[in-house]
C-alpha cells in the first residue's frame, strides 16, 4: 500500500510547530550513553501517519537514531502475543511507578516490576518472548519492530556495545529481579537482548508508521500486514497512557492526552486509535528523560487539533480526507 498525502492543514501545522520550536535550546543530551552525548542537538523531525495510509513529515524526519525505550512498547506487544495478558501480568505489573525510568521498583510480595515501560519491567518483558536462544529472542523482537515500521530495521552495534559497557545499573536491576523471582531467564542474556533492542535504528518517519500500526489496531498502514491483534494493540496503548512518559505521564495526559512512549535518544511516539500515529525526534531531554522539543510540539499540536482522548467527538478538530479529494476539519465549532 502506497502512502498518500495528508490535507494541507496537517503539513502546515507540522511545519509551523517545527519552525517555532527549532530554536528552543532547553534540555541536555544524555551523557550516560556516550554515543547519544555526541549527536547534533539541533536535529528535529516530525512525521504523522494515519491508519489508512496518509503520511507527511518535516524537518529531520529521515535521520536515523537508536529507538531506545520506545522498543519497550513492541517487545511488550510480542510478549502479549506469546504469553497472553495473564501470562505477562504474572511477571510484571501495569501500575505507574511515579519514578524515573531506571528506578528499582518492585512490587512488595511478588517481586514484579511496576510496569513494562520502565527498564526493570522491560527486561522482564523481553525475557518473556518465546525463543530457544537469546539470539532467536532478539531476532523475533527486531522482526516485530520491523513489521511495525514496514521495513527491515538494523542495529547500531556501536550504541549496543557502548551501552553494554556502562550497563552496571541495569545489570544490578536484573540480578535483583532474578533474586526476587520475577526474572527467570539468564541475567546476561536478558541484558544483551534488551540493550540490543534499544540499539535498533529508526527515523521519525518510522516511528510515525509504528505508532499508526498501534492506532490501526495492529495493522501496518504501509504494508497492510496484521502485525498483532487489536486486543494486543489496546493493551499496549493502555499501558502507554499510564506509564509511557515515566514520572511525567500524568502531566502529559493533562496537556496532550494521547498514549505515548519516549526514548532517551530523543524520540517520542504517540497515537490516537483510529486517527493517527505521530513520530518525533529531537535529542535534548528534560529532567524526566523526555525530548524537550518533541513534548512541546505534541502539546501545541494537541491544542490545535483537540485530539485529547477524553475530548468530546464534536470538539475534535482532526483533519479528514473526503471521498472527492477535498479536505475538511472535523469540529464542533470553527475550523482550526
Amino acid at each position: 500500500m502506497a502512502l498518500r498525502p495528508l490535507p494541507p492543514s496537517v503539513d502546515e501545522a507540522l511545519q509551523t510547530v517545527h519552525d517555532e520550536l527549532l530554536e528552543v535550546d532547553d534540555g541536555e543530551l544524555p551523557d550516560y550513553i556516550p554515543p547519544l552525548a555526541k549527536v547534533d542537538p539541533r536535529q528535529f523531525g516530525l512525521a504523522v501517519c494515519t491508519p489508512d495510509g496518509g503520511f507527511t513529515a518535516t524537518g529531520d524526519h529521515d535521520v536515523a537514531f537508536s529507538v531506545q525505550s520506545i522498543s519497550k512498547v513492541f517487545s511488550l506487544a510480542l510478549a502479549l502475543v506469546d504469553r497472553g495478558l495473564d501470562g505477562v501480568l504474572e511477571h510484571v505489573g501495569v501500575e505507574p511507578s511515579g519514578e524515573s525510568f531506571n528506578a528499582i521498583s518492585l512490587e512488595e510480595g511478588t517481586g514484579r516490576p511496576d510496569n513494562p515501560l520502565i527498564n526493570a519491567g522491560a527486561m522482564v518483558t523481553s525475557s518473556l518472548v518465546k525463543a530457544d536462544s537469546a539470539e532467536e529472542r532478539f531476532d523475533r523482537i527486531r522482526a516485530m519492530l520491523s513489521a511495525s515500521a514496514g521495513r527491515e530495521l538494523e542495529v547500531d552495534e556501536n550504541v549496543f556495545e557502548q551501552e553494554l559497557e556502562v550497563a552496571d545499573h541495569n545489570r544490578a536491576l536484573a540480578h535483583f529481579m532474578r533474586s526476587a523471582g520475577s526474572l527467570t531467564a539468564d541475567v546476561d542474556e536478558t541484558l544483551e537482548v534488551y540493550l540490543r533492542q534499544c540499539a535498533v535504528l529508526v527515523t521519525a518517519g518510522d516511528l510515525a508508521v509504528m505508532a499508526a500500526t498501534l492506532a490501526a489496531g495492529g495493522r501496518n498502514p504501509l504494508t497492510d500486514e496484521r502485525v498483532f491483534s487489536s486486543d494486543v494493540a489496546r493493551h499496549v496503548l493502555t499501558v502507554m497512557v499510564t506509564c509511557g512518559m515515566y514520572d511525567a505521564s500524568g502531566e502529559w495526559m493533562l496537556r496532550v492526552g494521547s498514549p505515548a512512549k519516549s526514548g532517551v535518544s530523543g524520540g517520542i511516539i504517540t497515537a490516537s486509535p483510529g486517527q493517527f500515529g505521530l513520530g518525533l525526534f529531537s535529542p535534548p531531554l528534560d529532567e524526566q528523560g523526555n525530548s524537550v522539543r518533541a513534548v512541546q510540539a505534541c502539546e501545541r499540536l494537541a491544542e490545535r487539533f483537540s485530539w485529547h482522548t477524553l475530548a468530546l467527538p464534536e470538539d475534535r478538530r482532526l483533519p479528514v480526507e473526503l471521498e472527492d479529494g477535498d479536505s475538511e476539519t472535523v469540529s464542533g465549532g470553527d475550523s482550526a
